[in-house]
């Protein structure tokens, strides 16, 4: 591993390990903007861009859309477009939580998304999310916390107690995956509100908390990203799918000359369908290239002229179940990126878009794999064709291949992560016509 990639690989695995919920990682990617010159700009005021501008939109703290103007190119000659997504599976916490059994304190939670649950069982889990409360002041404000410790745990039940474990044991949402935070005395009546306020106090000791009032938190593995495998060639972590594309994207947008106009936009609720005021099914990124464009005709311009390489993991080929893949489509961990293909167009990958993702790489000597699934087998998707339908925008969908995606600790080869983000700086820096003539 070069010292390069080293240390591209080290600061994602900060940046997995900072950005524990979709609001932490907008936090985190909005840092590193604004480290690299990027000027953060209002969706309710005008916007005056110039040659060489780098600003930065974010909506709902959860979602965020950074561009640049390029010097070169204006953004009248089309705009190369990275897309991702903030959200991940997970245990997010009911409004009305609070169980008490057996003498113990414990969280009623519900599934964010396509989660693998199995892997939460005997986890050191921690919460993190955003809080609505009321100041003394009787104003409304919301902050954000993460306790980073182990606050939680969701015990197994005991193979003695349950024979046919290993054979069928299924899990009911409802209450077999309810977390348990402590014991408490006979009379104990934890409101998990109060705790809420104590916490916040503690991470911002001048808010002058009166009362919660709401919230969107989801418990975390505690366990914190690293680098495996007898020749470190394995990164795992929790948020792989998809904050792994996060940071790439980001890192290959920071990295790039500025010369074409260029443009990341990471979007919450993918893994819940999108559609949302924040999610790629909303009107977010067309809201943002329609202010870039100016007017109708130059929008229909722009969009005929830009591109969208949507950004997401993909299902790598697992050595214990190979079966599962289609024989001449199972990617191979640090053998490269892949191109996503579906015919019924549950990814938006075209020939024209995948010929231009294949010359690029070539010319940065980084192998190329295919992903179609098995026909027959149901297909996942992507933001890739929602914006595609959102935009008109062309599309590719590409990936790192991952194991265990939607678990609660994922695998993805750490020289694909490096591969993609050269590739996707060379993609930026691209002064050739994104379209076939």
């Amino acid at each position: 591993m070069s010292s390069q990639q080293q240390q591209f690989t080290q600061q994602l695995c900060d940046f997995l390990n900072s950005a524990t919920t979709p609001f932490h990682a907008v936090v985190e990617i909005s840092r590193r903007l604004e480290a690299a010159g990027f000027i953060r700009l209002a969706e309710d005021t005008s916007w005056q861009l110039e040659a060489g501008a780098k600003h930065y939109v974010v909506r709902n703290g959860s979602s965020i859309v950074a561009f640049v103007v390029g010097t070169k190119a204006g953004v009248e000659q089309g705009v190369r477009m990275v897309g991702a997504h903030t959200d991940s599976p997970c245990l997010m916490v009911k409004p009305v939580p609070e169980r008490h059994s057996q003498g113990y304190f414990q969280l009623g939670v519900e599934v964010y998304g396509g989660a693998l649950l199995n892997p939460w069982f005997d986890r050191d889990l921690s919460l993190a999310g955003r809080v609505s409360f009321q100041c003394e002041d009787g104003q409304l404000r919301t902050a954000l916390i993460d306790f980073r410790e182990a606050i939680a745990i969701i015990p197994s039940l005991a193979i003695h107690l349950d024979r046919e474990a290993n054979e069928s044991r299924s899990i009911n949402r409802q209450k077999d995956i309810l977390p348990v935070l402590c014991q408490v005395d006979t009379g104990e009546q934890p409101e998990f509100r109060e705790l809420l306020k104590v916490r916040l106090l503690q991470e911002h000791p001048d808010c002058a908390v009166d009362k919660v009032l709401d919230y969107e938190l989801g418990f975390y593995d505690t366990q914190g990203a690293a680098v495996v495998g007898l020749k470190q060639e394995f990164l795992a972590s929790a948020r792989l799918d998809n904050l792994l594309s996060c940071y790439t994207g980001l890192q290959a947008l920071l990295d790039s000359a500025g010369e074409q106009s260029a443009l990341l936009v990471c979007n919450d609720h993918e893994e819940v369908g999108s559609l949302s005021a924040t999610g790629a099914q909303g009107p977010l990124l067309r809201s943002v290239l329609q202010r870039l464009a100016g007017n109708g005709d130059n929008f229909a311009a722009l969009t005929e002229r830009s591109m969208m390489i949507s950004a997401d993991n993909a299902h790598g080929i697992h050595p214990n179940y190979a079966d599962r893949h289609d024989e001449n489509h199972g990617p191979l961990l640090n053998r490269g990126p892949v191109i996503k293909i579906n015919a019924n167009q549950r990814y938006a990958s075209n020939s024209e878009t995948s010929g231009l993702f294949r010359m690029l790489a070539a010319a940065e000597n980084v192998a190329v794999q295919s992903f179609v699934v098995r026909t027959d087998m149901a297909c996942g998707s992507t933001i890739g064709p929602i914006t595609a339908g959102v935009t008109g925008v062309r599309t590719l969908d590409i990936g790192v291949p991952t194991f265990a995606m939607h678990s609660v600790r994922e695998l993805a080869g750490t020289r694909d992560a490096w591969d993609l983000c050269r590739v996707l700086q060379r993609y930026y820096n691209y002064a050739g016509a994104l379209a076939a003539t």
